[in-house]
């Protein structure tokens, strides 16, 4: 396929959208930040992609069907687990500056809407984030300012991939990677309308909220469930962390997209607001005993003005709070539940003191209190009505009501929050649960020409078959820091005697290409993909010299500064690539 000898059911991507579209092969955080359209077409792209519906042959996901709804995404929330490790290695997709990015991003948002937006251009979050350190946190310190990762979002046989990688035995992926992942999967194997899942993002993290149940907060590779939410324990805190700290900057669903910078929104108005309700209603609840006890598991700086009455052979004794919370460490009982005897009786007699201990409020007392009396925190009268019960000298009561309240109800910073938003809604993606994978290329093929995250989606899975191959090009030419970086000391030759000595098996199946730092982390690829990764490093050291790559079929070829290096490929394409691009198809 010449650039001259488009498909006409492949029309050409505009210059004015070749930066938007040339994103969804690279991905990056920053790229989804700036173009909200790419988020669902990644999840479009694994939805097409054969990898995931080959997880249906594993032994794990047997007799899968007669499994409830719930139970099939706990069962597939293990598979992932076991098979994918979280990655935010800086060096895994190389490094970039903010100069650049800036100044490639400038068309389409001003320089100080991206810095007040994004993590990776100075955004720091509330002060938990400043406390952090978040340069410190993700090894960032230990480059100039101006420096910042390129945090690709990897699709499905990336993640695969990194077992190719030294230190990897298994898959891998980023935040933005295993939420879209946990997207297709839970459409793929366990029947989940896509009606029901919503992507979240906040400038820091990526999530999905799975609308069933009560709801259910993929997280990275687990699952948060509203009881896991406000257990109170280290790994529900950090769950939370994103929700209580951040702006929700995008909602990616079936029917459109809201983001927080641009005054357009594509979501249909009824989806959003049933997210809207749903997440709501996740993030609540009533204060209860249980409740109290969590929130003081979270917060141990408060466990100190309470104390735990037990009886010790007949006799009533008292340990402070913060001894009991500390041995649910090592036994299977909490101190929060009906196991709290079992807890305080597997303790030692010489931890406890035989009188009350001073100044210490006896959490006992709330099994008993809120069973009688039911306080709603947003009532003030409730709100000092409960803080009387609270009679601890070493901290202000109103603290630990406020600190309570924010625990048991959390409400976000939604997209819309600074005001109103022109909503459009567009066509929605019409994929209803049941279909095949064919099925499924098929219809969204038909929804190309009237849905852009349909055409978007043939983009983000690498399909140069279905593609027009320029926005593939020019982000594997210009955004391939890895490669780049790791053949610096090669000559022209070296480099390319590298490449050929990598197995000639891509990452990718039929038609889809591996970008160059996929082909350079995987060490592998075919011809095509070894072709263009030279391109991408030759590039680099003489970014001012035409070159070509063309495929025949059989035969890939990079021409550049009088040299041809020609690789064996069996993808199958015909392709003819020349740089600088050319307008548009068949232009001079």
């Amino acid at each position: 396929m010449r650039m001259s000898e488009l498909s006409p059911s492949i029309p050409p991507v505009p210059m004015s959208r070749l930066e938007e579209y040339s994103s969804a092969a690279t991905l990056s955080d920053m790229e989804i930040f700036i173009f909200p359209s790419l988020l669902y077409p990644l999840v479009l792209a694994n939805l097409m992609s054969p990898r995931i519906w080959q997880w249906r042959e594993d032994p794990w996901f047997a007799n899968f069907a007669k499994l409830t709804p719930y139970r099939r995404i706990l069962r597939l929330k293990q598979f992932i687990m076991d098979h994918y490790a979280f990655n935010l290695d800086l060096e895994t997709w190389g490094l970039t500056t903010q100069e650049k990015e800036m100044a490639r991003f400038a068309p389409f948002m001003d320089r100080d809407t991206i810095a007040r937006s994004n993590a990776l251009f100075g955004y720091e979050g509330d002060r938990f984030y400043f406390d952090l350190d978040i340069r410190r946190h993700f090894g960032l310190d230990k480059y100039t300012r101006d420096v910042i990762p390129y945090w690709k979002t990897e699709t499905v046989e990336a993640m695969d991939a990194f077992r190719f990688q030294p230190g990897h035995d298994q898959g891998a992926g980023e935040c933005v990677s295993l939420s879209t992942l946990y997207a297709a999967a839970l459409y793929i194997l366990c029947g989940i309308s896509l009606d029901d899942i919503y992507l979240v993002a906040t400038p820091l993290h990526s999530q999905n909220f799975v609308d069933v149940h009560e709801g259910i907060l993929t997280n990275n590779r687990r699952l948060v469930t509203k009881a896991m939410w406000f257990n109170g324990t280290e790994l529900s805190a950090k769950a939370r962390r994103a929700l209580e700290n951040e702006q929700i900057t995008i909602v990616s669903h079936c029917t459109g997209w809201i983001h927080t910078v641009y005054p357009e929104a594509g979501i249909e108005p009824a989806a959003y607001e049933r997210f809207r309700e749903r997440l709501r209603g996740f993030l609540q609840t009533d204060v209860s005993p249980e409740i109290l006890f969590n929130f003081l598991r979270q917060n141990p700086q408060r466990q100190r003005c309470f104390q735990i009455e037990h009886i010790v052979f007949g006799k009533r004794r008292w340990i402070p709070a913060e001894q009991a919370y500390a041995f649910e460490n090592s036994c299977p009982y909490k101190v929060s539940d009906r196991t709290r005897e079992k807890l305080l009786a597997e303790m030692d007699e010489d931890e406890f003191f035989p009188e009350p201990l001073t100044d210490r409020i006896p959490l006992n007392k709330f099994d008993d209190y809120f069973h009688h009396n039911r306080i709603d925190l947003d009532n003030e009268d409730d709100r000092q009505k409960l803080g009387r019960e609270f009679n601890c000298y070493s901290s202000d009561a109103c603290d630990i009501i406020r600190e309570l309240r924010a625990f048991c109800k959390l409400e976000p910073r939604w997209p819309d929050a600074g005001g109103e938003k022109t909503v459009a809604p567009g066509p929605r993606i019409d994929l209803p649960p049941g279909l095949s994978r064919e099925q499924i290329v098929e219809r969204l093929e038909a929804q190309r020409a009237t849905n852009p995250a349909a055409d978007l989606a043939f983009y983000a899975a690498r399909d140069l078959a279905r593609t027009d191959p320029r926005p593939f090009f020019k982000a594997a030419i210009e955004r391939s820091p890895v490669c780049v970086e790791a053949a610096r000391a090669m000559d022209p030759a070296a480099a390319a005697a590298v490449l050929r000595d990598m197995p000639g098996e891509s990452i990718y199946d039929a038609t889809r290409a591996a970008q160059p730092d996929e082909v350079w982390n995987s060490r592998r690829g075919d011809g095509l993909e070894k072709a263009v990764t030279l391109a991408a490093i030759l590039h680099a050291r003489q970014p001012e010299i035409p070159f070509a790559v063309r495929a025949d079929g059989e035969t890939a070829t990079l021409s550049f500064d009088g040299t041809d290096h020609a690789f064996p490929t069996r993808k199958g394409l015909t392709l003819d690539l020349e740089w600088p691009l050319r307008d548009s198809p068949g232009s001079d």
